[in-house]
């Protein structure tokens, strides 16, 4: 029986981690997205009327780099506002349905990079996810 090579199993999961990031970002850019964007109207779509703060928070990012990544959105017309803007007010931002159909061409490239790491890696969806998950909690 062959050993494999000698290998961080840490150091290739990060690495399969920043080319995986890399080609779904390679992907978003094409329709004007970027992961982070993904995420806000990931978070949104389920949560209609969250804040800035609140998507902030979710995204562990400062409340600054979201309202710049919200504004994106607005011009894109992917979200809207439905609260007076203002100092103080809280922004009520919701997903509109250009914004919708960003979101799904979203999932699809994040589906179409599942489909191709589990097609490599030989593994069943499931088994790989809570493997992946039981790692995630060891390191929490």
């Amino acid at each position: 029986m062959t050993q494999p090579p000698a290998a961080s199993p840490a150091m290739l999961l990060v690495l399969l981690g920043r080319r995986l990031r890399t080609r779904m970002d390679d992907a978003l850019r094409e329709q004007g997205l970027s992961l982070r964007h993904l995420s806000a109207l990931g978070h949104l779509a389920g949560l209609p009327g969250l804040s800035y703060s609140e998507l902030a928070r979710r995204a562990g990012i400062t409340v600054q780099s979201m309202q710049s990544t919200l504004a994106q959105l607005e011009a894109l017309d992917a979200i809207e506002r439905r609260s007076e803007p203002g100092r103080g007010r809280t922004a009520e931002l919701h997903v509109t349905p250009a914004g919708e159909a960003l979101l799904a061409k979203g999932r699809d490239i994040v589906r179409a990079a599942d489909e191709a790491l589990l097609s490599a890696l030989g593994e069943d969806e499931g088994a790989l996810t809570m493997m992946l998950l039981r790692g995630l909690r060891a390191v929490d």
